[in-house]
């Protein structure tokens, strides 16, 4: 009984609420019973047994054996349902207010069917409400669930209630299922089942869609954003022709390093009809400056050949030696497949020698082809060379044939001069 008195000590009970004979004893159980508490205030031995009252309560625990009480309205709670191992039943507790009191719904009881969540839901309808249920009552219950923003009650008791954040609808929609009595009040109409859903409202809805556009315009912003990072820089914009900018231009032809954002203007300056009788002399001299270029761009590929003539004489001799010690595998291979060393071998040895021999030979052959093969490019380069060397074994050509060599060799000696 102690623990059912502690238990007592934060609801406050006026005596107006009390209205039935102590000496009742059999009433006075049903009333404690009912509100689901023990029987306490009252001397003498008890008038009914704490088995009846509340069945296997244990008062060292202060929870039902085989069932996790649950308080929705303690600290750290908030209305959310705990994690319940599964196989153990939920047993909601007793919720007190100031002005009424909510009772759980039988454990046995199916859970009261929601509709779907309709999007960015903040309202919720509240229905099973009892006809003497106020405004200040309702608000007094759910305003435990989080800030409320409007309630709009009607008079065949029900009502909407419309939260500040989407997370405390489903607070609001754990108390579905409690049984509401204003007061100490048995009367019908101080009394309510309710039902908490689920309601569509156009404002939640509007909400919702205001800020599924508000995502959608700050992806399109960084969508471009990105697309503007990855997008190649835009080519620099073409000078317009001046003398001086021809003679900065001309300069730069000469610069291997400038040579090809020269000629990009130079390209678009004669695109814009920009050669005049009077800007001839410098776009000439800017024509020269790209000609000269053409000496550099041969010796560069001078080089790269030599370069390249090279590395064609390491990979020769890289081969050659490659052929060289497959050539040494080969003989080691053949002097172990000879008749006085090869019955010494158990079967499984032979076998793996003989495949390794083979593809040691077939190794040998692919590279010793490509060896050949590089030898016969370079006596064939070699046979060109002393074809042109010779000009008596040169085939007669026609007068047109005269035309383009005489040409050619006048293009060579006007590049010399210059």
């Amino acid at each position: 009984m102690a623990a059912g008195t502690e238990g007592l000590q934060g609801i406050v009970m006026g005596p107006s609420q009390i209205s039935m004979n102590v000496t009742d004893t059999t009433a006075w159980a049903t009333a404690m019973n009912n509100l689901g508490i023990a029987p306490v205030g009252l001397t003498g031995p008890p008038l009914v047994s704490d088995p009846i009252c509340v069945p296997a309560f244990e008062h060292g625990l202060g929870l039902m054996t085989g069932m996790a009480p649950v308080n929705p309205m303690m600290t750290g709670i908030s209305l959310l349902r705990p994690a319940v191992p599964p196989g153990l039943s939920v047993m909601k507790e007793i919720i007190h207010c100031a002005s009424c009191t909510l009772f759980p719904a039988n454990p046995s009881l199916p859970p009261p069917a929601i509709r779907d969540r309709p999007p960015g839901c903040k309202t919720v309808f509240v229905g099973g409400l009892p006809e003497n249920a106020a405004e200040e009552v309702i608000r007094e219950v759910f305003e435990q669930c989080g800030d409320i923003t409007a309630i709009r009650k009607s008079k065949k008791n029900f009502c909407h209630i419309r939260f500040a954040e989407e997370f405390m609808v489903d607070k609001a929609i754990y108390l579905s299922g409690y049984r509401m009595r204003l007061g100490s009040s048995t009367d019908k109409k101080d009394t309510g089942r309710l039902h908490v859903d689920f309601a569509q409202a156009r404002d939640d809805f509007y909400e919702w869609e205001c800020k599924q556009r508000m995502f959608a315009r700050e992806e399109r912003h960084w969508r471009m954003l990105e697309d503007e990072h990855l997008r190649p820089p835009s080519p620099a914009p073409i000078v317009h022709y001046s003398e001086h900018e021809a003679s900065l231009m001309a300069e730069k032809l000469k610069d291997e390093n400038k040579f090809s954002e020269a000629i990009s203007v130079l390209l678009a300056w004669f695109e814009r009809g920009e050669v005049t009788r009077r800007s001839a002399n410098n776009f000439y001299s800017m024509i020269q400056s790209a000609n000269s270029h053409s000496r550099r761009l041969m010796s560069e590929k001078a080089v790269h050949e030599e370069e390249m003539e090279h590395a064609k004489e390491r990979f020769k001799n890289a081969l050659a030696q490659i052929l060289t010690g497959f050539e040494q595998i080969v003989a080691v291979f053949k002097a172990a497949s000879k008749q006085k060393v090869w019955d010494h071998f158990s079967k499984a040895q032979r076998k793996n020698i003989d495949i390794w021999r083979k593809q040691a030979e077939e190794i040998r052959k692919v590279h010793s082809e490509e060896l050949m093969g590089i030898r016969r490019e370079e006596e064939m380069e070699m046979s060109d060379d002393d074809y042109e060397e010779s000009p008596s074994k040169l085939p007669p050509v026609d007068e047109s044939g005269k035309a383009i060599s005489a040409g050619s060799i006048h293009w060579s000696v006007v590049l010399a001069s210059q």
